[in-house]
C-alpha cells in the first residue's frame, strides 16, 4: 500500500447514493465510491463495506446489494486510512505515515481508541488483522508488528506492545511487509514482503518468521491479502492482478495455482470477501488525484 499526494477531500460530509454498474446476480460488479475519495483499505461485515481515504483517514460505509452508502467517519486533516478490517462491531484502520491506527464503532463510527504506535518519519502502519485475542499492525518501515490486546468483550486496550520480529524475514530498502491475515484459530499470521515478494508465517506470541517456499516464483508488489482455509489471495497492486496461492497444510509451503485479473482493476490494493465474490478498491496510483477523480471497488469471483 502507498500513499500517493493528498488532495482535498470534496463533499467530505454528504451522504451519497454511490452508482452500480453491471450485476453479479444482484451485486453490482463495481461500486462508485466519492469523487476524490482516494481509497486503499476494504473491509466487509455482512452485505455492509467499509472503505477508508488516504486524503484525510475518513471511511465510507456502503451496502454490497445496492453500492448506497454514506460517509460514517469524517475526514481529519494529516490523517490516512490504509489497511483495515471489521469485527465484532469494531473497525480497525492503519494510519500508514501517521504512526498510528484508529479503533471505531463500525455502526456509529465513533472513535474509541487512538494507537500511537510510532513516531514520523521512518513509519508506515500499514494493514491490520483482528484475531480472538489481538489486533495485530504491519509497519512498512519496521521488523515489528504493534499489538492491541482485545479484553473481555472485545474491548480493544489503551496500551500496545511492540512484537519484533525475528527469523528468516530480513528488511530491505523499499516497502516491507505490507498485507497480513491470520489461520482460523489466529495462531498463525501470514504477511507479505511487497519488495521482495516472499510470504511468511509469523508465530503472533513471540514475532518468529519463517518463509514460505513458493518453488522460486514471488509475488513482487503484493499488498492486501486474504486467507480463506489454505488458499491465500495475494493483489498484486500495479500489475492489477490477484495471485492466488495454495498453500501446505502446515503453510510451510506455497505454489501460485493461478492468477484472477478484471478489466476493471486500475491498481487495486487490498481484498475483502464476501461468499463467493472479492471486493478491491482502486487506488489508481498510477493517476494524479485530484478532487474529480472518480474511484471505485470492483467484485471478481474467487
Amino acid at each position: 500500500m502507498f500513499v500517493r499526494r493528498i488532495v482535498v477531500l470534496l463533499a467530505a460530509t454528504m451522504a451519497v447514493t454511490a452508482s452500480v454498474a453491471g450485476a453479479k446476480g444482484s451485486f453490482p460488479e463495481t461500486i462508485a465510491l466519492l469523487d476524490g475519495w482516494m481509497p486503499e483499505g476494504i473491509a466487509i461485515q455482512g452485505n455492509t463495506f467499509y472503505a477508508g481515504s488516504r486524503a484525510n483517514g475518513a471511511v465510507y460505509r456502503g451496502d454490497l446489494r445496492t453500492g448506497e452508502g454514506s460517509i460514517l467517519v469524517q475526514g481529519v486533516t494529516g490523517r490516512v486510512a490504509t489497511g483495515m478490517k471489521v469485527k465484532n462491531g469494531l473497525l480497525f484502520v492503519s494510519g500508514a505515515t501517521t504512526g498510528k491506527a484508529w479503533i471505531y464503532d463500525a455502526r456509529s463510527g465513533a472513535q474509541l481508541r487512538e494507537c500511537s504506535f510510532a513516531t514520523p518519519p521512518g513509519t508506515f502502519i500499514n494493514d491490520v488483522v483482528v484475531t480472538k485475542d489481538a489486533a495485530f499492525f504491519t509497519d512498512s518501515n519496521k521488523a515489528v508488528l504493534y499489538k492491541v490486546p482485545l479484553g473481555p468483550g472485545h474491548t480493544p486496550a489503551t496500551t500496545f506492545q511492540t512484537v519484533p520480529l525475528t527469523g528468516d524475514f530480513e528488511l530491505v530498502p523499499g516497502f516491507n511487509l505490507n498485507g497480513i491475515d491470520a489461520t482460523r484459530n489466529g495462531k498463525t499470521l501470514i504477511a507479505v514482503n511487497s519488495t521482495t515478494g516472499e510470504l511468511f508465517t509469523i508465530d503472533p506470541a513471540n514475532g518468529v518468521t519463517d518463509e514460505i517456499a513458493l518453488g522460486g516464483a514471488t509475488v513482487t508488489t503484493g499488498d492486501g491479502i486474504l486467507l480463506h482455509g489454505r488458499t491465500l489471495y495475494v493483489v498484486r497492486n500495479t500489475m492489477n492482478q490477484i495471485a492466488v496461492v495454495k498453500l501446505s497444510p502446515d503453510l510451510t509451503s506455497g505454489a501460485i495455482v493461478r492468477t484472477i485479473t478484471d478489466s476493471d482493476f486500475d491498481v487495486p490494493t487490498t481484498v475483502a470477501r464476501k461468499g463467493k465474490r472479492l471486493y478491491l478498491p482502486n487506488a489508481r496510483f498510477t493517476t494524479p488525484p485530484t478532487p474529480t477523480t472518480t474511484y471505485t471497488i470492483v467484485q471478481v469471483g474467487r
